[in-house]
């Protein structure tokens, strides 16, 4: 199940009466512009902070104990839909990775129960966190590791404010999945005052063709996700016209990420340890998200339409890529797997240096060992794009790449990773509220760390804002003619 941050906004008809508390992070709808007006002539004190939404990733509740407030976090096996057809074998926490957001207030007291239902120890570091040594989560330093079925209890007054998050001290385990984003509300509210916050955290994983199981080891990450989804799967982000949007990007893999987003110019206004002064602001539009890092940034959605968000490494740009370990691609005369001897060199006939011999690249040996098929991952031609690929899910729509007549004659096509076209898109595989409106197509071109911020006027906006609120009054439902997607 797909649950997100979005159904916060309801959170009186989701927390149960007594059990849960949200006294010092309350919410209501945004504001009109003459709401805000009013807003900006209050004393500080007397605004409320506005809940941080982590679409696709569920908030984590609290219980209210003798003034602590009491978070319960199981470290598990998790299986995550990231994709249609595309479901991971990840680890995780509360059956989500990412793990659910934990929001608090600057000057809390917090507890965190932490239960390891994993197969093997575990810990967890709360990161940037200005904590007793004994509650940092170092395992063999500040504690003993979680034993599988352990327990430990952690607790400790929050003094810092800003965007952090919780992870595995177990290294492989954090490439498994195992973060979560951890927000600190100022006892102050921020200046200036925005209308929507958002949190992001981005992942990647290596998987091998045919497994649902990451390879942790492997630094050949082929996909890319937003908070557990890549795109097109991943949630809309969406604002009205003339909103100040908040955004929180978190980064804990192996690859840096340098954040672009289209149609507008935003500012740097804090780190993984908090907030920056004002004189370090200064406009950017793409933001370097390096590992262990949080980066917040800000800015006036003023500027209409359905903007890109993503990772701008090419590599990060596409869903499932990785080194061909099959038939190998780009033209039909590029031999591989032919016989032992030619694969050595020792040609029966011919030249040896000539194109029709190749190493067998391991592909066998012998009078067992045959020439390799051409493919790739894209068509090969005008003809080969009137017919589904292999491998493709049938609810793709599949149209007609847009590609010359003579295309195969040009250096460089076609390419391993034709991943964007027509031939792509599954708008209707990945409908929700969030994408109602969007340009028929548009998912063709939304691969790995991707996400769109769509600058609505009033109208459409209150439009989705409707639309999600039935879908949340009625269920949440799997993927459109997808498996049922996973349960916390």
């Amino acid at each position: 199940m797909n649950k997100t941050r979005r159904n916060f906004l309801q959170s009186a008809a989701l927390l149960s009466a007594g059990a849960l508390a949200t006294t010092n992070v309350t919410e209501a709808a945004p504001p009109s512009t003459t709401e805000k007006q009013q807003a900006s002539k209050r004393n500080a004190s007397e605004r409320k902070f506005l809940p941080v939404m982590t679409p696709d990733v569920p908030d984590l509740p609290f219980q209210m104990d003798n003034g602590v407030k009491v978070f319960q976090l199981v470290a598990e096996p998790v299986k995550q839909q990231i994709y249609p057809s595309k479901i991971l074998n990840l680890w995780g926490y509360n059956g989500s990775a990412p793990g659910p957001t934990i929001q608090a207030n600057q000057g809390d007291r917090v507890r965190i129960i932490v239960d390891n239902h994993l197969p093997e120890p575990t810990s967890m570091h709360w990161h940037g966190f200005d904590i007793p040594f004994a509650m940092d989560g170092g395992p063999g330093l500040s504690q003993d590791a979680i034993s599988p079925g352990g327990r430990f209890v952690y607790e400790f007054t929050l003094q810092q404010e800003g965007t952090y998050f919780y992870h595995s001290h177990m290294a492989m385990q954090e490439m498994m999945g195992m973060i979560g984003a951890f927000i600190m509300h100022p006892q102050e509210p921020y200046d200036p005052p925005v209308d929507q916050d958002y949190a992001i955290i981005l992942q990647e994983y290596a998987v091998l063709p045919n497994n649902p199981t990451p390879n942790s080891m492997n630094m050949e990450f082929n996909w890319l996700t937003l908070n557990g989804k890549s795109g097109p799967a991943n949630t809309p982000l969406i604002v009205r016209h003339g909103d100040r949007v908040r955004l929180r990007l978190i980064n804990l893999g192996m690859d840096h990420h340098p954040i672009h987003m289209h149609g507008h110019q935003f500012v740097i206004t804090g780190t993984e340890g908090g907030r920056q002064p004002k004189s370090t602001w200064g406009p950017n539009n793409t933001v370097l998200v390096g590992v262990a890092q949080s980066r917040t940034v800000e800015f006036l959605a003023t500027n209409p339409g359905d903007w890109m968000i993503h990772c701008h490494m090419p590599h990060h740009m596409m869903n499932q890529m990785s080194s061909m370990a099959g038939p190998l691609t780009r033209r039909a005369g590029m031999l591989a797997g032919a016989g032992m001897e030619e694969g050595m060199g020792m040609p029966r006939g011919g030249n040896a240096t000539g194109e029709e011999y190749a190493p067998s690249l391991g592909r066998g040996m012998g009078a067992s060992s045959a020439l390799a098929q051409a493919t790739t991952n894209g068509p090969l031609s005008p003809q080969h794009a009137e017919r589904p690929t292999a491998g493709m899910p049938m609810q793709m729509q599949m149209g007609n790449t847009d590609v010359s007549k003579d295309a195969n004659s040009v250096p460089g096509f076609p390419q391993d990773a034709f991943m964007e076209s027509p031939m792509m898109a599954m708008d209707a595989m990945v409908a929700k509220p969030e994408t109602f409106g969007l340009r028929p197509g548009w998912s063709g071109y939304m691969q790995g760390m991707m996400t769109l911020i769509r600058v609505l006027p009033p109208d459409q906006y209150d439009h989705i804002v409707s639309l999600r609120a039935k879908q949340a009054g009625a269920g949440p439902a799997a993927m459109p003619n997808m498996p049922e997607q996973h349960q916390e």
